[in-house]
């Protein structure tokens, strides 16, 4: 029927999918650009129309979907998920687990001109997003910064200094406006200092712009 996919299609895409894995260790959409010299981990899927150019290097079991863009020299590590139309410049570092929501843009230059090009290593401005951090749809990353483990940035946020970990941050410019576990639980610190999520880890405010984990 037509719309509909039969389940010999499906059947075949899976079957596609699987040997590419078997003869790469990852796989890539047939429409999607691998440059010589890029380093790709075992397990990650790179999705329609995605490019990763050379000297790049992504982890293992990573997730990158349509539309991304993955510069020279930029490091990815082990289960991130970078959802669609994310372009991720020279001068970033994503740890594991790092979020990168729909259309979220990072930068790497922080006073660029067409008339006057800043487009080499020395001029790119470096941005680290350390483990587990969330970036939301739409966000945008001013270069230079550095988001701490688990930091939550809200949809739309415009980031233009270091988010502390487990902290949430939402508008333009970003600014905290609660804590968040590393499970996805927001923690309320109203009733005290010490807060139990609900996966059993405790967390501890340790100012109004410090929490940590003490398990």
């Amino acid at each position: 029927m037509q719309g509909r996919l039969s389940t010999t299609t499906m059947r075949k895409d899976r079957h596609t999918i699987i040997r590419r894995l078997a003869i790469s260790d990852y796989y890539a959409h047939e429409s999607a650009y691998i440059d010589e010299g890029a380093r790709i981990g075992k397990g990650t899927k790179i999705w329609h129309f995605s490019h990763v150019m050379p000297g790049a290097v992504i982890g293992e079991n990573c997730s990158l979907g349509q539309n991304v863009m993955v510069a020279s020299n930029v490091r990815i590590g082990d289960r991130c998920k970078i959802q669609n139309n994310v372009s991720v410049y020279e001068g970033v570092v994503l740890e594991d687990y790092v979020f990168c929501g729909p259309s979220m843009v990072f930068t790497n230059v922080l006073t660029p001109r067409s008339e006057y090009p800043r487009n080499t290593s020395a001029d790119y401005a470096p941005t680290l997003v350390k483990r587990g951090a969330t970036i939301g749809a739409n966000a945008t990353i001013v270069c230079g910064i550095t988001l701490h483990e688990y930091a939550f940035v809200a949809a739309g946020a415009v980031v233009t200094r270091d988010v502390p970990a487990y902290a949430m941050v939402v508008g333009v410019p970003a600014r905290i406006v609660g804590w968040m576990s590393a499970y996805g639980d927001v923690l309320d610190f109203g009733v005290g200092d010490l807060v139990t999520d609900s996966q059993g880890h405790r967390y501890e405010k340790i100012s109004d712009g410090e929490v940590r984990r003490v398990e």
